[in-house]
């Protein structure tokens, strides 16, 4: 008798009854060479992105190389001067432009965007908050050569009327320390100001899309103990929200940072593309892609389209310290939150 209760009371071994449960459970793909073929074909997805990634920066750099033997890295990163026919090539006025108008980009879409995804995310009725990211998403799909277009012929003008040139106008009359930095000779048509509000314009939508994700996926307890310490609705966002989703908000903003900086058909179409320095606010300038696409198919010399390609090279390694950078920063934040 105690032998069959010691027998019915014995369990078979765990390994066989998980394996038989296994075997009910997953489908007859993953059972066999199916679940090694799936891993092999992620691998190879995922290795395909990096080669993609370092065969584009190799391409670039090869093809950039002999500028960069007649020039030397340094020179050519720090030139000022590019003047194809004399054959003097310097990435340096590109590269400034291109600095001035990111990161005057990100200075004005930084906190209307980030405003725009705490409201829509923590205040705004459900339907007020799917128009708005409708219409957000709406005008990130809106091709970037319609957007320099639409600039070109009404944005551009207006700006250039009724806000740069009474600016102009105020700064030669009673602030003449303002006129080098704006521009001794008026505002022209096409200036580094208005390419950087169109800019800015064009990255709110991303930047508002990060930042929107990141706060949604702050946790519901999160707040709900900030609610049960009695704190406002304002209160809830700045102690148990913000600080939680902040190192998605700043990574988010960082790649609106690096999307920015390659921004091409708005920003060639409006900025004014002049190679000289000093650049001023009121004046045309130029940036690293529109350099690019201007001149691209006018480059009959060998070293003015190596030139090019080079110029494309430290365009890519800026893009990709700005992207490294962001997962930095996101890692720091997020180790200093675990602390």
């Amino acid at each position: 008798m105690s032998s069959d209760i010691t027998a019915m009371t014995t369990p078979e071994p765990a390994s066989h009854g998980n394996e038989a449960a296994l075997g009910k459970i997953l489908p007859p793909i993953y059972r066999g060479p199916g679940d090694r073929v799936f891993k092999i074909l992620i691998l190879v997805m995922s290795a395909a992105i990096i080669f993609l990634a370092l065969g584009t920066g190799i391409i670039l750099w090869l093809e950039g190389m002999p500028s960069f033997q007649a020039y030397g890295y340094w020179d050519f990163l720090v030139g000022t001067q590019w003047d194809p026919i004399a054959k003097i090539h310097g990435a340096w006025p590109f590269i400034i432009g291109t600095i001035v108008s990111s990161l005057g980009a990100i200075a004005l879409a930084l906190i209307p965007a980030i405003a725009v995804a705490i409201f829509v995310t923590e205040f705004a009725p459900k339907w007020l908050a799917n128009f708005i990211n409708y219409t957000l998403d709406l005008l990130a799909a809106i091709p970037s050569v319609v957007i320099g277009l639409w600039a070109i012929f009404n944005f551009a003008p207006i700006i250039r009327e009724f806000i740069l040139f009474p600016i102009f106008r105020w700064a030669e009359a009673n602030a003449t320390w303002l006129l080098p930095i704006i521009g001794p000779d008026g505002p022209s048509v096409y200036n580094l100001v208005s390419s950087t509000i169109i800019l800015a314009l064009m990255i709110v939508p991303y930047t508002v899309a990060l930042a929107r994700d990141a706060i949604h996926l702050v946790p519901r307890e999160q707040r709900e103990a900030a609610w049960a310490l009695g704190a406002t609705r304002w209160e809830v966002m700045e102690m148990a929200v913000l600080p939680y989703a902040s190192s998605g908000i700043i990574a988010g903003v960082l790649l609106s940072l690096a999307r920015a900086l390659g921004e091409t058909m708005a920003v060639a179409m409006l900025i004014g593309n002049s190679n000289r320095l000093p650049f001023t606010l009121f004046g045309p300038a130029a940036t690293m892609p529109s350099v690019i696409i201007n001149e691209f198919r006018e480059a009959v010399e060998p070293l003015h389209l190596t030139s090019l390609m080079a110029v494309g090279f430290y365009l890519f390694l800026i893009t990709i310290i700005m992207n490294f950078a962001a997962t930095f920063i996101q890692k720091r934040l997020i180790k200093g939150r675990a602390l």
